[in-house]
């Protein structure tokens, strides 16, 4: 089982249709679809500056956004099926599709270490790799990505996370983080072909 996490930045961008079609054609029955929140997290953002409201309504919030991003992508490519709990996700992979996650179980009533912008979607697909024991963790990036810089680097740099380096520390599978034109190496990797697996 891999989780294929797609950042938010590409909720404007075509090629996000093919991302889709290919998680759909290549992935059934293995793959989880986990969504960034794109300009809904970032409206999420400015609200929270403008009123001063606490990091657990932000959080609640940005959730939301994560959900919202995922009923877009349903909408642009309705084979994929909407799941909210992991009994919902495996009935769907075994049923030989592609899940897309809603992330709703995440909202707290309470505030946690993890109620803050410091753990973003892609720390929340990290943890959702670890809770289902996945064998790999795909981060589908628009920004660049220099192959030679560490995950500390690439957090430093921001196009992690601060509390992604941390929880991968733990992480006994891969973790790839592919740019959003290289679909060609998505799909090689879903299909096997090592000459596109570093």
């Amino acid at each position: 089982m891999w989780i294929v996490k797609i950042g938010g930045s590409l909720n404007t961008n075509p090629i996000l249709a093919d991302w889709l079609a290919l998680l759909t054609e290549c992935g059934g029955g293995r793959v989880i679809v986990v969504s960034g929140g794109g300009a809904f997290g970032d409206e999420v953002r400015q609200a929270q500056a403008h009123w001063r409201i606490g990091e657990l309504s932000a959080h609640n919030m940005a959730v939301l956004a994560m959900a919202q991003t995922a009923y877009l992508m349903h909408g642009l490519n309705p084979a994929l099926q909407l799941t909210r709990s992991k009994a919902d996700i495996r009935r769907v992979l075994h049923k030989g599709q592609t899940a897309l996650w809603l992330p709703f179980d995440l909202q707290r009533k309470r505030p946690t270490e993890r109620t803050n912008w410091e753990y973003t979607s892609d720390s929340i697909a990290l943890d959702l790799a670890h809770s289902l024991n996945a064998e790999r963790l795909v981060l589908v990036k628009s920004c660049a990505i220099d192959p030679g810089l560490s995950l500390r680097q690439l957090g430093e740099q921001g196009v992690v996370d601060a509390g992604f380096v941390n929880l991968s520390s733990s992480a006994d599978f891969p973790i790839d983080m592919v740019h959003c034109s290289d679909v060609a190496r998505m799909r090689a990797l879903l299909l096997g072909d090592g000459r596109y697996a570093g």
